[in-house]
């Protein structure tokens, strides 16, 4: 079965945003891009929040067409061509977009399908208001986390409107030269 991975850039003190959605704090450079791209490029589900989804589709459809694109640009940009999109949005339409598939309500049977196609896991790319709702769902399996070296004292929660504890359970972690730490979590059913 696949599993939900959400993957986050996070200030130490827990916000993925800042209070306008400001996410110019975070810290990105060819170490990262070439490590998280040898990580999504296993990936066939990419699952959105509609914002987000809509900035994804703004930039990366074209990204590898300009001469000045990076090589994280050109492989993003084919990964993102081929990737299945799944989009939580109770306002857009789905007619007429290239492998998209979106939902606008029923979230949990029908990410709970999804879950049960054959594949690799399904990738969580930001959208805090998705995470929120799939946190409270009990639908996200993983946390991969870039904790940037930032306090931002307030903003948007990674975290919010817990209800119930989360047990998590440490996988990998890695130490990025320009200071950014990657967490890698799964959840902890061993105390269920």
């Amino acid at each position: 079965m696949k599993k939900i991975i959400s993957f986050m850039h996070i200030s130490l003190d827990g916000f993925v945003a800042g209070p306008n959605g400001e996410m110019d704090w975070i810290t990105v450079d060819e170490e990262i891009f070439d490590h998280v791209g040898k990580r999504i490029s296993e990936g066939d589900t990419a699952l959105y929040g509609k914002v987000t989804y809509q900035m994804m589709e703004n930039y990366w459809p074209t990204a590898a067409d300009s001469p000045t694109a990076s090589k994280h640009d050109i492989e993003h940009s084919k990964w993102y061509k081929k990737v299945h999109k799944v989009v939580l949005s109770t306002t857009m339409k789905g007619t007429g977009l290239k492998n998209v598939e979106i939902i606008t309500g029923n979230i949990s049977d029908k990410i709970n399908e999804i879950k049960q196609r054959e594949g690799e896991d399904i990738l969580l790319f930001g959208s805090p208001g998705a995470t929120h709702s799939l946190i409270r769902l009990n639908l996200i399996d993983g946390y991969w986390l870039f904790v940037n070296p930032v306090i931002l004292g307030q903003g948007i929660p990674l975290f919010a409107e817990i209800k119930d504890k989360i047990k998590l359970k440490l996988l990998t972690t890695k130490q990025f030269t320009c200071g950014v730490t990657e967490l890698n979590y799964i959840l902890d059913n061993s105390s269920k």
